[in-house]
């Protein structure tokens, strides 16, 4: 498994970035909306999904912001202390469950969990 990482700001803006050797060529797009789309939602990208489909109350959401956000699993908001979204991390290029297990291993080591 070979991944793109991106940790961007409490504005969606990229503030780090890695990609693994033979990491997919999507990785770092689809990282970096992850992590901002677990922002700007403050919740996980992948809770997004069902909400997202034809006919839900988020419609089109996939679709919106000229492909800034992404509705599957990897991308997880990161929380201060008193509640505001501060961060967020987004992980792509494996599966989405084994994305959204590197991101949730990358959030322990925020230093100010919710």
């Amino acid at each position: 498994m070979a991944v793109s990482v991106a940790v961007v700001d409490a504005g969606g803006h990229l503030v780090s970035f890695a990609r693994m050797d033979k990491a997919e060529i999507a990785g770092p797009h689809l990282a970096v909306a992850k992590a901002a789309t677990a922002v700007a939602h403050r919740c996980p990208s992948g809770d997004l999904a069902a909400e997202s489909a034809p006919g839900a109350s988020l419609a089109g959401l996939a679709s919106s912001g000229g492909g800034r956000y992404v509705v599957f699993a990897g991308g997880l908001p990161l929380w201060a202390p008193d509640g505001r979204v501060v961060a967020g991390i987004g992980v792509s290029g494996a599966s989405a469950p084994q994305d959204l297990a590197c991101a949730a291993a990358a959030a322990t080591l925020w230093p100010s969990p919710r």
